[in-house]
């Protein structure tokens, strides 16, 4: 099956033929906690979940926060196909240009065992809606500066008491919510 590897240390795109099997992702990540993300039309992406703890850099795939290096497929219904992007399509998809608040958010969140993909629950207009804490990140993201110095200033607060970084997340999350109107 063919499939399009991106490793953000080298910043380079390989495409690579791997036969699926049960222990495939396994061994391509070396870790069995794998993020399935399926923010592409037509495709999967696979990302080590461990990535963030490890420290290994992050990146954008479009507005998608990765970490660590990234395998993608092509997704038919709910199976693994052939990639159909090319990789100079893929390519200019993406950016490795991380900002000052990205950066510092990941550095404090590898500390923690969050996962950014895990979803809960908040709630808007008597709506349950699943977001992330990938979502979160980006939403504060595109706040004013003294926002994103609130955010980070309660993240390490939340950090130094040791409460849970979930709850803080889904609090903030609610806050995002609620100021979307």
């Amino acid at each position: 099956m063919q499939a399009l590897t991106i490793n953000p240390l080298t910043q380079e795109i390989e495409e690579v033929d791997i036969e699926m099997k049960a222990n495939t992702l396994y061994t391509f990540f070396s870790s069995i906690l794998i993020d399935e993300l399926e923010s592409m039309n037509e495709h999967v992406i696979y990302a080590d979940a461990n990535a963030l703890s490890e420290k290994k850099p992050a990146y954008f795939l479009g507005e998608q926060l990765i970490i660590g290096d990234a395998l993608i497929l092509g997704r038919f219904d709910f199976d693994d196909v052939d990639v159909k992007i090319t990789k100079e399509e893929l390519a200019s998809l993406l950016s490795y240009e991380v900002n000052a608040f990205y950066t510092a958010v990941l550095e404090l969140l590898a500390t923690t065992d969050i996962n950014l993909y895990r979803t809960f629950i908040v709630e808007k207009n008597g709506e349950k809606i699943a977001l992330n804490t990938e979502w979160v990140l980006y939403m504060f993201n595109i706040a004013d500066e003294r926002t994103k110095e609130y955010f980070i200033n309660e993240l390490k607060k939340v950090l130094d008491t040791g409460e849970r970084v979930e709850d803080y997340m889904q609090k903030m999350a609610q806050l995002a919510m609620n100021v979307a109107g």
